[in-house]
């Protein structure tokens, strides 16, 4: 199956498989990056290191937030929910959410600890070097799980690769850092915690937006592409009241579609299967339509 842009469609059950297998992937680089900086953070005394190691160890713990999400996420519809489980996921992204609020709170009294009490962290040219190393593993994890994001329309995957995205600007501001206090500018040191707290906070807020969109229920697919594809089934006259809710991947829709009002029951209902199918076919991402029949408005 194809779907708009010509790309193949994994099954349900193989995208959330590849979802899994993408996210336990980047845990392990992640995992290691975290204890690279925080061994290194603390051995130096820099606490902008720290600050971006345990910014990275949350990097880790979302992980397995989302690999609980997911495995919940994947399971089908049943008594209880309807539905399905697919806002799990979502819910995920938004545990992800919560780890970069108690980390913003960790690095801003970190910051504040050394304005106030000063201080200045031993810097030398070999960890300068592993800080890099660190930054370049860090953009091959953001690079690989947005492709994955984006091929499996995974929004726990975005969210993800969001918060390692943020590690990325956080380990450049403080890989800049330790070069200022290479030179003789100790002040740089919490001055660079005080930006990986703007880049949490703003990966945070990007997340809230996007998890809260799906929550609530946004228009998904545009009503001028639906109205397309039901105008071209034989006696239909239009529709209205078009909505669509869901994620990416994962929609339900609803709309009203008009017939002739002389058509006979049986007729009516072959018809609104076959706008269901023509709609499903076109937008493999449906999960379900109802389609409510009606004679077109006077006038």
């Amino acid at each position: 199956m194809a779907d708009s842009d010509g790309a193949h469609l994994l099954t349900r059950g193989d995208r959330y498989s590849e979802v899994v297998r993408v996210l336990y992937q980047v845990l392990v680089l992640n995992l290691a990056v975290a204890l690279v900086k925080i061994g290194l953070g603390y051995s130096t005394g820099a606490v902008s290191i720290v600050s971006d190691g345990f910014h990275s160890l949350t990097d880790s713990a979302s992980n397995v937030v989302a690999l609980v999400g997911v495995s919940i996420a994947r399971r089908p519809p049943d008594e209880n929910h309807p539905y399905g489980h697919r806002k799990y996921e979502t819910m995920a992204s938004l545990g992800i959410l919560i780890f970069l609020v108690i980390v913003l709170v960790q690095v801003l009294a970190a910051a504040y600890d050394r304005l106030v009490h000063g201080g200045a962290p031993r810097v030398f040219p070999e960890g300068i070097g592993v800080m890099a190393v660190t930054l370049v593993v860090n953009l091959f994890v953001v690079s690989y799980e947005m492709r994955a994001a984006r091929r499996l329309h995974s929004e726990v995957l975005r969210a993800d690769a969001k918060h390692t995205r943020s590690d990325v600007l956080t380990s450049g501001a403080v890989l800049g850092a330790l070069v200022g206090v290479w030179w003789g500018y100790p002040l740089l040191d919490p001055l660079a915690a005080i930006l990986v707290a703007v880049f949490i906070g703003h990966a945070g807020w990007d997340i809230a937006q996007e998890a809260s969109r799906i929550l609530a229920d946004e228009i998904v697919m545009a009503e001028d592409e639906v109205r397309a594809v039901v105008r071209s089934v034989p006696d239909v006259l239009g529709c209205h009241q078009i909505r669509t809710r869901g994620s990416a991947d994962h929609v339900f829709m609803d709309l009203h579609v008009w017939l002739d009002g002389a058509t006979t029951l049986d007729s009516a209902h072959r018809t609104s299967h076959i706008v269901k199918d023509r709609l499903m076919t076109r937008f493999p991402s449906l999960v379900d339509v109802v389609i409510h029949i009606e004679p077109p408005p006077p006038g």
